[in-house]
Parts: structure tokens; sequence; C-alpha cells
């Protein structure tokens, strides 16, 4: 283990021996850091924080704080962040507010500079989340999406695996998988690139975007839709979205753009 003569790592620390910890590191107790991480100067992992294996932290990064949370009593939560993760400098990410609540990020996510992920989020597997984005409390985001950088995410919003989240976007609904949003919660298509990025045969992609024009470009009532769609539903991908629809929201789902806004009606082709 190469720990640096100035950093200050708790006893009661759980460390792989292959851990590298940098200058000026603050590590407390109650920690647990897997193989292969290299922590880079003047990071803060605070107690209660889980850490896997093959994980890269930069300068700065704060870890397991207590949340930023009027509501919130010293209590025992928790941070959890898997494998192979990108973590850069000064990204803060805290831990659960209600005793035993955890936040969790997946594996192989790439969360950049200055980023905020707030108590209790769920973040999947291969998230990209650009320079300043900030998720407040309780948000869930799925596999794969893309977050641009300095959008800002309301609390309890869903964003869907593969949705990608356009720069400066404000997101208080939350978003089905595999759509791009842009502005204020504007719904503009369908996420091409990032579905052909993630190996989604042509045919299933086909099958996507005609559920997102049936949606969100027919004018038709958009519920009576949803449930028209789901009647017989046999597309994996088309049923996920649906399933999505018809969970339980505390924020509502996101919809199309105001027409005074954005005047061209095919903006779901954008990414051909």
């Amino acid at each position: 283990m190469a720990i640096h003569m100035t950093a200050i790592v708790s006893p009661k620390a759980e460390i792989d021996a292959s851990v590298e910890i940098g200058p000026y590191v603050i590590v407390e107790e109650q920690v647990t850091i897997g193989p292969n991480c290299r922590i880079a100067p003047h990071v803060y992992i605070g107690c209660h924080t889980r850490i896997g294996a093959g994980n890269e932290i930069h300068t700065g990064a704060v870890l397991g704080d207590t949340p930023q949370d009027r509501a919130f009593k010293p209590c025992a939560s928790f941070l959890e962040i898997g494998d192979n993760n990108v973590i850069r400098e000064f990204v803060s990410i805290h831990r659960g507010t209600a005793p035993e609540s955890t936040t969790r990020i997946g594996n192989e996510c790439f969360i950049m500079g200055y980023s905020h992920i707030g108590h209790n989020c769920q973040v999947g597997n291969a998230v990209t989340i650009a320079n300043m984005a900030a998720f407040a409390g309780h948000v869930h985001v799925g596999d794969r999406v893309f977050v641009s950088a300095y959008s800002l995410v309301h609390q309890f919003v869903r964003i869907g695996p593969l949705c990608m989240i356009g720069g400066a976007t404000r997101l208080t609904m939350d978003v089905p998988p595999f759509l791009m949003v842009v502005h204020e919660n504007d719904v503009v298509g369908v996420n091409l690139v990032g579905l052909r990025r993630a190996g989604i045969a042509s045919r299933d992609i086909s099958a996507v975007r005609a559920a997102y024009r049936a949606l969100y470009r027919s004018g038709r009532p958009f519920r009576k839709t949803v449930e028209e769609l789901a009647i017989g539903q046999n597309h994996s991908l088309v049923k996920k979205m649906l399933e999505f629809i018809q969970a339980p929201s505390k924020r509502g789902i996101a919809g199309p753009p105001n027409r005074q806004r954005h005047d061209n009606p095919e903006q779901d082709e954008v990414q051909d």
C-alpha cells in the first residue's frame, strides 16, 4: 500500500494493499476501499463509504460527507461506489440522509469535474455526468445515461436508461428510457447515437422511434396513447418505455417542447 506521509488515514478503515493514496488525503473510519484504486491529493472520504475496485478519484473530490439536508440528524448512512469509475476534480457525492439509507454509484461511470450527486441518489452503470452537472437528493439514473454539462436535476426525478440530457438542461420531471431532453423538460427525440453505441439493432431502434412519435408527436392524449401501446405490446424496449411511464412518479413525465420555442417538427432526426 502506497500512502503518502501527509495523508490522514483512520486505522479503522479497511484499505486493500494495492491502493495508492496521495498527499493530504483524509480517510475516516468505517471506510472500505477495494483493490487497485488510485486516490489523488486532497481527497476527503467520509465515514460509512464503501468503494469498489479500480476506481480513479481525482484531486479535491469529496465522497461520503454528510448530506446537505436541513432534516439530517447524525446517523449511520452510507455511500457505495462500484468498480472502475472515474471521479474527476472536486466532485462531491454525499451519503444517505435517513438512518441506514444509501447513495449508490454503479460501475464504469465517468463523473466529470465539479459535479454534485446529492444524498440517496441511485446512479446506474456506465453513466457519464459532465462538468458542473448537479443532482438533488433521491434522483434515480439508469444505465448508460449521458448528462451534459451544467444540467440541473430536481430531487426525486427519474431518468431512464440510455437517455441523453442536453447541456444546461433544467430537469424537474421524469424522462422515459432512450429519449433526449433539452431546455426545461423538453423531450425532442430519441437518443439515436446512444442506442447505436450500445449496439441496439436498427429494427429495435425503429420500434423505439415509432413509440416516441406516437407518444410525443401524434397530438393524441398522452395517457390514452400509453394504454393503447401497452395492449399486447411484446417489444422489449417499447415495454421498458411504457413500464417506466406507468410506474409511480413523484415528478410526472417530461413532455414535448413548446412549439413557440421549437419550430422543427422533425427534431427526432437530428442525430441521423
